[in-house]
């Protein structure tokens, strides 16, 4: 008679969880059905308008209808790509969240570690199962999400009302930053989630913890993770710079900021009434900066998730200990 090999620490947990992981795949499989039907409706609206006569920079009483048709379905694709950008900014909150509370602090808090822990499963087996589950569907879920989106901007209409490549939507939904601050989410979360004991306070620790390395890495430092260049010329830039500095450099080298320039008062500002031998300067990004960019910043985001994944383990260890 054959026997059953007791169950794992990795199908315990996906079975503790199987309501939120299904869920999350249902969620994931109805956004992705409603970007895949804006998708295409936009495409067919798209590929019938050049057949009227039409144009959006020409408009005419006869086609005022077709171009409001027209804009209005690239407007409404436009909008899903925009929540979906959105909803990756916050993904890390919020799964940093789940692992924080329902996964680590719940069974700390209830005591059911230690019934895992009594069945020839150590504190590492333990917690890397723990984590497993939520990382691997986390990695599933959003590499889809980014590759929709990639294929739904590039093959998609044109874009009269869409973000400049160096939003912070639209940056995420480009390449595998939003796929690092994921991983983060859940190495964060496990950290937090041993140190604080409590599902509640964990989960809010978290997603506050989450928003802070997302709002100051990706909102304040990312414009300076990569050397900007200075046009100190008037020739026209492309219109999709990323302008990040403006103001003066006088004659003996002395940059003057656009903002200290307010400092010294209208009538008298050195970037209203230049002195002599002074160039405006403008220190920007230009659209091929967008992968260093990326790239870098992805670095630094995976290597404090190395760095929190260490410290969840030196933490059960004394949690054990």
């Amino acid at each position: 008679m054959r026997t059953l090999a007791p169950r794992g620490p990795l199908w315990v947990a996906t079975r503790l969880h199987r309501r939120a992981l299904w869920a999350g795949a249902g969620f994931l499989v109805l956004a992705v059905a409603a970007l895949l039907y804006q998708r295409l409706h936009a495409a067919s609206v798209a590929d019938a308008f050049p057949a009227t006569g039409c144009s959006v920079d020409i408009r005419s009483i006869r086609c005022e209808d077709t171009v409001r048709t027209y804009l209005d379905a690239e407007l409404v694709f436009q909008r899903w790509l925009t929540y979906l950008r959105m909803f990756l900014l916050v993904l890390p909150g919020v799964v940093g969240a789940f692992v924080a509370g329902p996964v680590i602090a719940r069974e700390l808090e209830s005591g059911t570690y230690k019934l895992a822990w009594s069945q020839s499963v150590t504190p590492t087996r333990w917690l890397a199962a723990k984590l497993a589950v939520p990382l691997a569907c986390t990695v599933a879920g959003v590499s889809v999400l980014l590759g929709l989106h990639r294929w739904a901007v590039e093959t998609g209409p044109d874009d009269h009302f869409g973000d400049f490549w160096y939003s912070s939507y639209r940056d995420l939904g480009t390449g595998p930053t939003a796929l690092a601050y994921a991983v983060l989410g859940v190495a964060l979360g496990a950290v937090i989630g041993l140190l604080v004991r409590r599902t509640v306070v964990a989960m809010s620790a978290a997603a506050l913890a989450m928003g802070t390395v997302v709002l100051v890495l990706h909102e304040w430092l990312r414009p300076s993770l990569w050397p900007v260049l200075t046009d100190t010329t008037p020739i026209r830039r492309a219109a999709d710079d990323w302008v990040v500095q403006e103001g003066v450099i006088t004659a003996a080298g002395e940059r003057i900021t656009r903002e200290e320039c307010f400092g010294y008062g209208w009538r008298v500002s050195p970037c209203e009434e230049r002195p002599e031998g002074a160039v405006n300067f403008v220190d920007y990004h230009p659209a091929s900066h967008l992968w260093p960019l990326q790239l870098v910043e992805t670095g630094i985001v995976l290597a404090v998730a190395a760095v929190a994944a260490f410290a969840a383990f030196r933490v059960l260890r004394r949690l054990h200990a």
